[in-house]
């Protein structure tokens, strides 16, 4: 099961006891906040939530699934999430 984000923002209203317009905004503000700082290069953590930071990639050889011919990859970034122990701790049990 995934809650997309109409629901995610229904739950932290409820659980914050917010209006859904609140919640909303604080949800904006988060993911504005990790993008900022990710495009910037900086990690950002939430101790026991996870940790997101960007990672690089080098370039490289690949293949074209369509024809098989070889590509060149070029450089490029990706992002790296880490769970941290309350996350990890809420899976296992």
């Amino acid at each position: 099961m995934s809650i997309n984000r109409t629901e995610l923002i229904a739950k932290i209203a409820e659980k914050a006891n917010l209006s859904k317009t609140d919640a909303d905004k604080a949800v904006a503000a988060l993911q504005d906040v990790l993008v900022d700082s990710l495009s910037k290069g900086e990690a950002v953590k939430i101790t026991g939530l996870l940790a997101v930071e960007r990672t690089e990639r080098a370039a490289r050889k690949g293949r074209n699934p369509r024809t098989g011919e070889e590509i060149q990859i070029p450089a490029g970034y990706g992002v790296k999430l880490t769970a941290g122990s309350a996350l990890k701790k809420a899976v296992t049990e």
